[in-house]
């Protein structure tokens, strides 16, 4: 199954290459090394925990100071039942979601949702989000929405005008671990100082090793990919504001 018979039809490759083009089955026998391990969750859980442990939720929410709960979306599906109405979060989103609606209990604070409709067959997050959380106890006036931001950037614009507009200074900012980082800078490139609460964690702090790990997988590509994107977002971000 994928990615693995890739793997052993780039090795086949470059046996072949390797009677005809030496140097040229070299180049592709490194880049079919390079590709299986970015395919196995030894690599995949090393470059994600790195990533995800760069913020640590604080130790003592109830005395952060946070004055509001931001909380980013991730993504959301239209036109699906849901508990109820139609409509529903991703899973990242959904997680994120949960952590925010525990700290809203302990802080007693509003929770801005941040998210707009990415695509037309996409749903609309903040309005789904928001509905969730009324049906989870959230108190409609505790409830912030910001509906018109497609990506990160847009998210700390829009949101640093709301907070700005409802006098809300000290932001406790939940997302996922691994987006945390390129979260942090685009508030802080809003001027706000924003407390990180990291959630929706995909890896172990500690991961131990065990032989299946160094199998090919889809899973692994994926979280490599996912922390590669990252890593080139916030350069975009850094060097051009984005």
């Amino acid at each position: 199954m994928p990615p693995g018979i890739f793997v052993l039809l780039m090795l086949a490759l470059a046996a072949k290459l390797f009677r005809i083009d030496r140097k040229l089955s070299l180049i592709v026998l490194i880049g079919t090394a390079i590709f299986y391990l970015l395919c196995t969750s030894l690599v995949a859980e090393k470059f994600m925990g790195w990533l995800e442990e760069i913020y640590r939720p604080p130790a003592q929410v109830e005395t952060s100071g946070a004055d509001v709960i931001v909380l980013l979306g991730g993504g959301a599906i239209s036109q699906v039942p849901d508990v109820d109405g139609v409509g529903a979060l991703c899973a990242s989103p959904a997680n994120r979601l949960l952590t925010a609606v525990r700290l809203q209990k302990i802080l007693n604070v509003p929770i801005l949702i941040s998210g707009g409709q990415t695509y037309s067959d996409s749903g609309a997050e903040a309005e789904i989000s928001a509905r969730v959380l009324k049906s989870l106890g959230v108190a409609e006036d505790k409830i912030l929405t910001e509906t018109k931001s497609v990506n990160t950037t847009q998210n700390a614009r829009y949101s640093a005008k709301i907070l700005r507009e409802k006098n809300l200074s000290r932001p406790l900012l939940v997302t996922s671990a691994f987006h945390m980082r390129r979260a942090m800078l685009n508030f802080k490139m809003q001027q706000l100082d924003p407390i990180a609460y990291p959630t929706d964690f995909t890896v172990a702090h500690n991961p131990t090793f065990h032989y299946t790990k160094l199998r090919p997988r889809a899973e692994a590509l994926l979280l490599n990919v996912t922390v590669m994107q990252e890593i080139l977002r916030t350069w975009v971000t850094e060097l051009f504001g984005l």
